[in-house]
């Protein structure tokens, strides 16, 4: 902990103690010159400054502590435009803009992002592949999850599970730690396995602001793992968005949802917020059974298909002066949910994730600390619980004790009396924590934007001896990264980014991560083309991972199979990127974002895969013979294994295709494309993951469809508003541990619609066209009323292995928002 207080005193030293004079207040109403109606979420800032305020319901706006003086006012709002307001406020004074009416242009692309500089900057004008999920399409989705809108992005491949999953540029596993998603400048994954925290997450979607989607590598900002892309989400700052909202979602699988936010300005230099949320429903009846022996399947035991989650968070903001301020923010999440695995399913039981915050946030300085916590005591894997129960009943076990040892132990005899228990733990335990601090500065300098920054994380993971090899305590592990980026303007509209990070992994080492860019933008036209190089560190999970008593184990030492052959342990993958793209207005009323990419990958992280084949077995990992390692396994070694190895090169290509027509400002449609497509040299056997000495899709298996297509037709108008989404997703095999889901072949041994394994195969995943139908309705300033259809035509589909097949889901939802008093009285 001395440590701790040590980075945050002198983070805290970076702070000026000079408090700003008094300032002033800078209010008003934005309209759209069309309809006279309010704008709902238009962002009004100070430029220069981290002053700022959103439009609330009745499109007014309040900023307060505005230094004295003459200062630059800009209001942006998709599809509107409006020049910047030169505004004078006077120290303890009001100015009143007035109604201010935004004309009508289509200006599609103009929304400002953070995420691909680590900046503000127009989206058409930055050097990455990106959209934004903005607050009118949150506050018009009539649904308690937020993932559903990544669907509707380009170049994502959307996943539903029941339990949402996300991944960018295909490369899907049922493990997937290369995709990093982020809140608030906070790591928002688990600390063992990488993995993004998806229901676990403490946001409530009602104090979401935006999130922003970027494909392909940003490893160079943002560090290790920023691998296929990154998913950024920001919330709302109180100060900006006073007021409250109360929100209720129901729906069919007897889905509730209660939220809510509040947000109050206390003073001119303190205000804070508080979101909480209780959800709660029924995954749909799942089919699959558990494999056991030759012959015997079963259904899972004890499965439960009810989830909830609580969650939560609150922040207190303190303005410094006018141009700085500290924000302390707390999140806390507790969930039971069903969670696919490439192992099979784990039944997640309260399941906690915390964490706490501290930022520093000024125009030229960023700096953060935060802690984050993990906790589960009862969680289990339902397949091999499944499988330890059948060997005790089996063997003529009694109900109760049957059940009681199936946590831990599995059965190997015919009787009671005739047999060993060995240890086949199904129960994972967690209490890990990680500790990250972050300090950014950034300037201009000989006509030179520059940003510097450090990053420090430690990854304390302990998973109390139940699926890592942690028995002698838990796994540290320390890792250091700086960086830096530079932007010069050419002339001409030209600008070029160059930009690179160091980064020094406890047991990686140091690695160098290069990005380079050169855009042009002119007159709404944007090209760029881009270089950047990713890094996946293999995760805890990937190294000293120890599940179900040696069936699946980390590959942090290596192996040897029987016949000599060894299998090295695991590097670092790398991946080098290079990226051409256009974004601009082909008219008044059509906007085009295009891209085209090619990604060479080195020692590519495989899903987890079974190396011992053709008749051979495991004998060592590292220099420990596997009788050591597996506690009743054979000298002979073990004849199952999964693990995780590094591939040969590997290269993926592909193109994303984004078109918006908007003939009115009321109404768009929207039509996204995506290609995706991969090379391999089938003739290195570099490329064997398994050492079988053929390379087929049981070794690397890319697991994403080739083409995806989406259609939607937007509309928000007064007080109605609704869509209608379309998406399509081509028919393609899925292979990952031991869930299959192929079309036959009889090279691989492979049936569809028969068991392959311990698992069943259902055929390939995809090959479906689903279509989701919403609309809502204002009933005033204060009550909005909104349902959803999502898969109108019911359509059965399955759209990830270990997943049931989804059928209809629909939802109605009412929402309270009750303006700030506060406000009012200062208006």
């Amino acid at each position: 902990m001395k440590k701790i207080y040590l980075i945050l005193l002198s983070l805290l030293c970076i702070v000026q103690a000079t408090m700003a004079q008094s300032g002033g207040i800078i209010t008003g109403r934005v309209v759209g010159t069309d309809t006279k109606e309010a704008l709902i979420g238009a962002t009004v800032l100070v430029k220069g400054s981290t002053k700022g305020s959103t439009t609330d319901s009745n499109g007014e706006f309040l900023i307060r502590e505005v230094p004295a003086g003459t200062h630059s006012l800009r209001i942006s709002y998709v599809g509107y435009s409006y020049p910047d307001i030169p505004v004078t406020v006077s120290a303890g004074g009001t100015t009143d803009l007035g109604t201010v009416e935004m004309n009508s242009s289509a200006m599609l692309g103009q929304e400002v992002v953070v995420s691909a500089s680590r900046r503000p900057e127009k989206l058409t004008e930055a050097p990455a592949t990106i959209s934004v999920i903005t607050s009118r399409e949150l506050e018009e989705l009539p649904s308690f999850n937020v993932g559903e809108l990544l669907a509707r992005q380009k170049g994502v491949e959307f996943i539903r599970t029941g339990v949402l999953g996300i991944n960018v540029r295909g490369m899907s596993s049922a493990f997937n730690p290369k995709n990093l998603q982020m809140n608030d400048g906070r790591l928002s994954t688990l600390i063992a396995t990488g993995l993004p925290l998806g229901a676990l997450s403490t946001v409530v979607k009602e104090d979401i602001e935006r999130v922003e989607v970027v494909l392909g590598p940003v490893a160079a900002l943002y560090g290790p793992n920023a691998h296929n892309g990154l998913v950024n989400t920001l919330t709302k700052d109180p100060r900006r968005s006073e007021g409250t909202t109360l929100a209720l979602t129901a729906g069919n699988q007897q889905v509730f949802s209660g939220r809510f936010r509040h947000a109050m300005v206390l003073s001119p230099k303190f205000a804070f917020k508080v979101t909480g949320e209780y959800t709660k429903g029924l995954e749909f009846a799942y089919d699959d059974t558990v494999y056991f022996g030759a012959t015997q399947r079963a259904t899972e035991i004890d499965l439960d298909r009810k989830f909830n989650t609580l969650r939560g968070e609150a922040a207190v903001y303190y303005s410094l002066n006018n141009k700085s301020d500290i924000i302390v923010s707390y999140g806390g999440n507790n969930s039971n949910f069903l969670a696919q695995t490439n192992a099979g399913r784990n039944q997640i039981k309260d399941w906690q994730v915390h964490y706490l915050q501290t930022r520093y946030v000024s125009p030229r300085v960023f700096a953060q600390l935060y802690h984050t916590w993990s906790n589960t005591d009862d969680t289990y894997a339902i397949n091999q619980r499944t499988q330890n129960y059948l060997s005790f009943k089996n063997a003529g076990f009694s109900e109760e004790e049957a059940r009681s040892r199936s946590y831990t132990e599995q059965w190997f005899g015919a009787t009671p009396a005739a047999g060993v228990a060995l240890a086949r733990g199904s129960v994972f335990k967690d209490a890990s924590r990680r500790l990250n601090g972050e300090v950014q500065y950034n300037n201009r300098l000989v006509g030179v934007d520059y940003i510097v920054g450090a990053q420090y994380q430690r990854d304390i993971a302990n998973s109390r001896n139940t699926y890592l090899f942690d028995l002698g305590g838990p796994i540290v592990i320390d890792q250091v990264g700086f960086y830096g980026q530079l932007e010069r303007q050419l002339g001409g509209g030209f600008k070029v980014v160059a930009a690179g990070r160091a980064d020094n992994h406890e047991l990686y080492g140091f690695n160098f991560i290069p990005k380079a860019a050169l855009v042009w933008s002119q007159n709404d036209h944007s090209v760029r083309l881009t270089y950047g190089r990713g890094i996946a560190a293999p995760t805890i999970l990937n190294l000293e991972g120890y599940l179900f008593g040696g069936l699946l184990i980390g590959n942090g030492e290596g192996y040897t199979l029987s016949d000599g052959t060894k299998i090295e342990k695991l590097q670092v993958e790398s991946i080098n990127t290079i990226e051409t793209g256009y974004k601009g207005k082909l008219s008044e009323h059509f906007y085009l974002d295009a891209n085209a990419y090619y990604s060479m990958s080195k020692n590519f992280l495989s899903p987890a895969i079974n190396i011992a084949t053709q008749g051979r077995t495991v004998t060592h990992r590292g220099s420990t013979p596997m009788s050591e390692v597996i506690p009743g396994t054979p000298e002979a070694g073990a004849g199952f294994l999964l693990t995780y190895v590094n591939f040969g090169e590997v290269d993926t290509y592909g193109a994303d295709l984004g078109l918006t027509f908007a003939p009115t400002q009321a109404l768009n449609f929207v039509a996204n494309y995506s290609y995706f497509g991969y090379k391999i040299d089938k003739d290195d056997l570099t490329n064997d993951g398994n050492k079988d000495g053929k390379v087929n899709q049981l070794d690397l298996s890319i697991n994403a469809p080739a083409n995806r297509f989406s259609l939607a037709a937007n509309y928000s108008q007064g007080r109605f508003f609704g869509s209608v989404f379309t998406r399509w997703v081509q028919e393609f095999d899925f292979f990952s541990g031991i869930n299959v889901a192929a079309e036959a072949d009889e090279e691989l041994g492979l049936k569809e619609n028969a068991r392959f394994g311990r698992t069943w195969n259902y055929g390939p995943l995809g090959g479906f066209t689903n279509v989701d139908v919403s609309a809502g309705f204002r009933i005033s300033n204060y009550f909005t009323a909104a349902a959803q259809v999502t898969n109108v035509f019911d359509a059965q589909v399955r759209e990830f292995v270990a997943s049931p097949f989804i059928g209809r889901l629909y939802s109605v939802e009412m929402k309270v928002n009750i303006p700030s008093f506060t406000k009012k009285r200062t208006e």
